[in-house]
């Protein structure tokens, strides 16, 4: 059952935080999903609180997501000019994470700032976006957020919402969902109206049921080079798992093409350690040697909110941890 009233939020936050501090490794993902349950505990101070240990740490993995997070808090409860500054140091950075450019406009979006709205948007898809590329899982919903806030101005239709309306496959058109005229409907009397807004309304749900039913990505296993070293060394018996390196990044790319080809959404890149990995057999009392067990590994991993998007943006890092551009390395294969 997924948590309702504030007290459930409060207790959920309260079970995520005992698990980050059992899983270090994991204490990024899972102190944002314990902040963002205080935020629906209305405990938004403690929030706060929260986002600051994550910033005061070092090696985030997420840096400009936790910022944005932390502005869209400190926003809800009068702290307008502090958000205001964090969020224009994000937008002077210009980082190539889509889910924290999505926090942003959608912060500034929700506070009638259409406009800052609009150029956010805009910005992170001519950043994360090359013309003529299939869009990334990850960026789609930039694309739609884009789409409403111009739909709100009454801009008229450019090639970015039509890339939108093409990308988006709900029964219901993007230019029904997002009209602004919509909310008229719901004080009408006219029954056909009426009937038309539940049809949207049963889109929209069908569409966050969707969401809802794969709470993680589809995310394989990813073994940076000195930790496939040491997996080997310590387990030689894996080896037929991994023949090489080289060869462990092109089987990597290669089963996500295939999954992306046959229509698989939400793919995305797990890493591993061998101490975590060690620390997950002992937790299921199986050998570290089994085979099998490794894509276990790799949901579990997903499931603590560890797995990256992928693909990547063209002209963002490649996944495998070569600081080329992913156009460049396995985007290029």
């Amino acid at each position: 059952m997924r948590p309702d009233t504030p007290a459930d939020h409060t207790t959920e936050a309260e079970r995520l935080l005992r698990t980050a501090a059992r899983y270090p490794e994991d204490r990024e993902p899972l102190l944002l999903r314990a902040a963002a349950h205080l935020e629906l505990a209305g405990d938004r101070a403690r929030a706060t609180i929260l986002y600051g240990e994550l910033l005061g740490a070092p090696d985030l993995d997420h840096p400009h997501l936790v910022k944005a997070l932390n502005a869209a808090n400190l926003w809800e409860y009068g702290h307008e000019a502090e958000a205001r500054a964090i969020i224009e140091g994000i937008r002077t950075a210009a980082p190539l994470d889509p889910a924290a450019w999505e926090v942003v406009a959608g912060t500034l979006e929700n506070h009638d700032e259409l406009e800052a709205a609009h150029d956010c948007f805009s910005t992170a898809l001519a950043l994360l976006l090359t013309p003529g590329e299939e869009v990334p899982y990850a960026t789609r919903s930039l694309l739609f957020g884009r789409h409403r806030v111009r739909r709100l101005m009454g801009t008229d239709h450019d090639a970015w919402d039509t890339l939108a309306d093409t990308v988006h496959t709900a029964a219901v058109p993007l230019d029904e969902l997002h009209d602004p005229k919509r909310l008229w409907s719901l004080g009408s009397s006219d029954p056909g109206e009426l009937r038309a807004e539940i049809t949207r309304l049963r889109a929209e749900l069908g569409a966050y049921r969707t969401e809802l039913s794969r709470p993680f990505p589809v995310a394989l296993l990813h073994w940076p080079a000195a930790e496939l070293d040491e997996l080997l060394a310590a387990y030689p018996r894996l080896r037929d798992e991994y023949p090489s390196h080289p060869e462990h990044l092109a089987r990597l790319e290669a089963a996500l093409r295939d999954l992306h080809r046959a229509g698989t959404p939400n793919l995305g890149i797990v890493t591993g350690t061998v101490p975590s990995y060690e620390a997950f057999a002992a937790s299921e009392a199986a050998s570290p040697t089994a085979p099998e067990l490794l894509p276990q590994y790799a949901t579990t991993l997903a499931a603590r909110g560890r797995a990256v998007p992928w693909p990547p943006a063209r002209n963002a890092p490649c996944w495998c941890g070569s600081d080329r551009p992913y156009r460049e390395c396995h985007g290029g294969e």
